[in-house]
Formats: C-alpha cells, structure tokens, sequence
C-alpha cells in the first residue's frame, strides 16, 4: 500500500467529545505504517479553501498530548458553518480544495461534524470520484442534538446529557430553598428534535424534577401547558419545565416567535438559530399565572462542559476516530462512521460503515412514545437507552485551579 497523507477537520457545534474522536483519528494516523504525515484543516473546510492547514504531526510528539487533547472541550481545529455549493453550478472551491490534496499528497479526508458536515462530506467524495482521484473520505459523527441518522447515538450527546441533567438537578436543589412558590423553566438544544430535551428526564431519578417536558416532535400547546401547570402547582411549590428551544405550535411556527426582544438568524445552511422558547414560556406564565418564575437558557454552556464528561461517551468518540481511520484504510469512502448498539446492559457497541447518503443533512427525531403524553416521564426503553451514555465520570485537567485546555498551534504549511 502506498503510503499516504491524512488530513481531518472539524466543523459545525462544540461539544465535549469531538476533541476525543480528534484523538482518535490523530493517534490512528500517526500509528499506521501506510499513513505519512496528519494535517489539520482549521475552521472546517473555509478554513481550507483560503489555504489554513497545519502540520500537526511534530505537535503530537509527547504521549501526552493526545490524552490531553481528548478531554478538551470545544473544537481544538477550530470550526465553521460553510455549506459547499451544488458542484454544477459552482465548481469553483472544489476545484480548490482538490488541488489542495494533491499538493498535500492526501490520501485520507476526515470530516468530524453533523448533518450538515456530512453532507459536504458526500460531495467531496463524489468531486474526488468524478476527478479520479484517489483520496478516502470518511464523514465522523458528532453532535449534541444527537439527531444524525444511521448512528445509535453521536458522540458528545452523552456528555452533554450529563452536564444538562446535572444541571436541572441543581436548579431543583436551588429553587427548594425557598418558601415562596415558583416555577423554573430551563431551555435546551435541540431545533429539530428533542433528544437532549427529553434526556433531562433522566434526572427525575435524581429527585423530582424535571416536572415538565417539551419537545420539537409535540405541538405545544399553551392552554395545555398553562392547565398542567395549574395541576402540579396545587401538589409541587417549585415546579421546573425543560423545554426545547426548537418548539412549535400546531401550524408548526416557532412559539416564541413574535415575543418581543426575540432575534432570529439564518445560518449558510438555512438553519434558524434559535433562542427565546424558554423567555416564551416565562412571559406566559408571568402574565396568565402570575407567580414567581424564572427562564435560564444552558445556551453554549451544554455545549463545551470539560467539568461534567461522561466516561463512556470520551472513550467511545476516540474510538470511533480510530474506526474511521481504519474504515479508511480498509478501501472505504463515501461513508460515515456509525455507532452500532450491541446491548444495553453490559452496555456494548461496536463502529460500522454506513452511506453518507443515509446521513447526509438529514434529521432523526425523538421517538415520540418514549415521552409520556402528559410530557412528564420518560418509558423504560428511553431510560435504557439514554443510561449507559452518561456512565462514568472524567474532567478536563486543571491547572492552578482553573481547567487546562490543549491548543494546536496555528503554524500553516505554505503551498
């Protein structure tokens, strides 16, 4: 097998894991006999179409960089939300980006993202197939909305899972200190589906809360909302709601669209970027019920929470890094590195090719009866699932105690 170049990039949302799946495909690379140097695309593939490309290899050099690597937050290559044209009616930066390969010798692309990153891993597969040149590309799943296709789960969700439970845990532990009645209502990630909303149910295993939740999958309705709430409010003194930040109502419009204060922007890909469900839901019950209430939106917070890692879901994303490099160099390209569940208790999964196609900008949703539907508890197979992904604890390191993050540092090749 010739030897060849790897080249991996990072793109769309932080979260806690992606780091580790960065690991993972680092420490593949630099350990095959059949992979030359590891090149890091920074800011995604906008990085690289203006030429922002590093050496990562002599920066790996100590052993423990790549464990310090996997157990920091954020995006260490950095990101962006660019969404690659409809290569007929705009070849141009594919045109760029395969030249970049061939002076980079690049035999191996790695594209660690969401749906839409896997999306724009498709086309470059089929822009390199249609060219003829032979470079492997391997879309590798991440996402905290945990809503990509084909994969039993994405790394970074079970992560960030943890942090959101733990989080309404402590809201409900904070709230209880008071004798004055109230309602908390807590706002979550999740657009289009409501995986990471619903997951905060777990916490009620935790004590009570949440009370209250709500997902994009379920039209919400206000008047129920303000009924049910009235109800648990004669039996709890601090009621806590977890809501979605991608709600809707039956015509399917975002709820909290027209409150005032309420910004909304579209994103390359045509995404609204959301915020205010949680704000919504505070007017409403400030005006129709007139207690004591208070909204708090995680916002980027659930995102990048080096202090809150799941065990489980750290050692899994590098080892789907490892698996997509592995994929790669077993002949594999246009596919995605999936997580297949092989039990839930001893919870076991193992990592398999699926088409990109399956994957590419499209949208899991949560299965809506895994949710009661007065939306207050969640059914044993949604506990069963969402269980084993939070196992275990780990932390960012800390260094005169504040948390020590890995840095690359930004030393771009000249081409």
């Amino acid at each position: 097998m010739t030897v060849k170049n790897l080249l991996v990039a990072q793109s769309g949302g932080p979260t806690a894991a992606i780091n580790a799946t960065l690991s993972g495909v680092l420490e593949a690379g630099l350990n095959s006999p059949h992979i030359g140097r590891v090149y890091g695309g920074f800011h995604g593939v906008e990085g690289m179409l203006s030429g922002k490309v590093v050496d990562l290899t002599p920066q790996l050099s100590d052993p423990e960089a790549l464990r310090h690597l996997a157990l920091t937050p954020g995006m260490a290559l950095r990101s962006c939300r660019y969404k690659m044209p409809d290569p007929k009616k705009d070849d141009a930066p594919y045109a760029t980006l395969l030249e970049l390969f061939k002076k980079l010798d690049i035999g191996y692309f790695f594209y660690i993202g969401g749906n839409d990153s896997m999306d724009t891993a498709l086309k470059l597969h089929h822009r390199c197939a249609q060219e003829g040149l032979d470079v492997k590309v391997i879309g590798v799943p991440k996402t905290i909305d945990n809503d990509l296709p084909e994969t039993d789960h994405t790394p970074g969700f079970g992560s960030a899972v943890k942090y959101v439970c733990t989080s309404i845990v402590e809201v409900a532990r904070d709230a209880s200190v008071y004798p004055a009645q109230s309602v908390m209502v807590v706002e979550i990630m999740g657009r289009d589906a409501g995986w990471l909303t619903a997951s905060s149910g777990l916490a009620q295993r935790a004590g009570g809360a949440p009370h209250l939740i709500y997902i994009p999958e379920r039209a919400f309705d206000p008047d129920r909302f303000l009924s049910d709430l009235r109800e648990l409010m004669t039996r709890e003194r601090h009621v806590i709601v977890a809501v979605s930040e991608g709600i809707r109502d039956a015509a399917g419009d975002y709820v909290h669209a027209d409150l005032p204060g309420v910004e909304r922007s579209v994103d390359s890909f045509g995404h609204v970027q959301l915020s205010g469900a949680g704000r919504y839901l505070e007017h409403l019950i400030k005006t129709q019920i007139g207690c004591k209430v208070r909204s708090i939106e995680l916002s980027v917070l659930q995102r990048s929470a080096g202090h809150c890692l799941s065990a489980t879901d750290i050692a899994e994303a590098a080892e789907v890094g490892r698996q997509a490099v592995a994929l790669a160099l077993a002949g594999e390209s246009g596919k995605m590195a999936a997580i297949r569940r092989l039990s839930d208790s001893p919870y076991r999964s193992d990592v398999v090719a699926v088409p990109l196609e399956k994957a590419a900008g499209l949208v899991k949703a949560f299965p809506s009866d895994w949710l009661s539907e007065d939306n207050r508890t969640l059914s044993q197979e949604a506990v069963d699932y969402f269980l084993p992904l939070i196992a275990g604890e780990m932390q960012t390191p800390f260094a005169e105690g504040l948390p020590c993050h890995f840095t690359f540092a930004e030393n771009f090749v000249k081409l």
